[in-house]
């Protein structure tokens, strides 16, 4: 079941990489405390869409966000941390955005997020969605409807409504 409004981001572990650490566990709950985040959410690191035309409008737009009262995006995806992290160099998004690995899909799942997209060689990866969330609580929760589409999700939208 989808998470809705109103309710809490789940406390299920996801992975940032540590310039210093390395691969290190994170709380999206706890890093929400007495904060407004956008959580941005897609398919995969590297596929078309969330490479060309999702997660670029996010790191694109984040002095506008902080603008607006964001105090940080993340982005997760049902990748491992290296894959995450790699992109993260790729796109520039150091600094603008964060990059969360959630290896097993334990996250995406307990947001009822989770979609089998093995028919196209990828396994159980996450619905393309954007979410508001301040102080741990889920504000908005943008979908995506279309697959290959990142409009409903998008920057723009999610800037818009801001």
């Amino acid at each position: 079941m989808t998470i809705n409004i109103g309710e809490f981001i789940p406390k299920e572990p996801l992975t940032i990489m540590d310039t210093e650490k390395g691969p290190t566990p994170i709380s999206l709950f706890e890093s929400s405390k007495e904060k407004k985040i956008i959580l941005v959410a897609l398919p995969g690191a590297f596929t078309p869409t969330c490479h060309r035309n999702h997660l670029p409008g996010y790191v694109e737009s984040y002095e506008t966000f902080k603008e607006k009262g964001i105090d940080a995006i993340y982005c997760v995806s049902v990748n491992d941390i290296y894959v995450m992290d790699a992109w993260s160099n790729n796109q520039g998004a150091e600094g603008k955005v964060l990059m969360l690995a959630d290896g097993s899909a334990k996250f995406t799942k307990a947001v009822g997020m989770d979609v089998d997209l093995g028919l196209f060689g990828m396994g159980t990866r996450s619905k393309r969605y954007s979410m508001l969330i301040e102080d741990g609580v889920i504000k908005k929760i943008n979908i995506e409807v279309k697959p290959g589409e990142a409009e409903i999700s998008g920057a723009k939208r999610m800037l818009s409504e801001l």
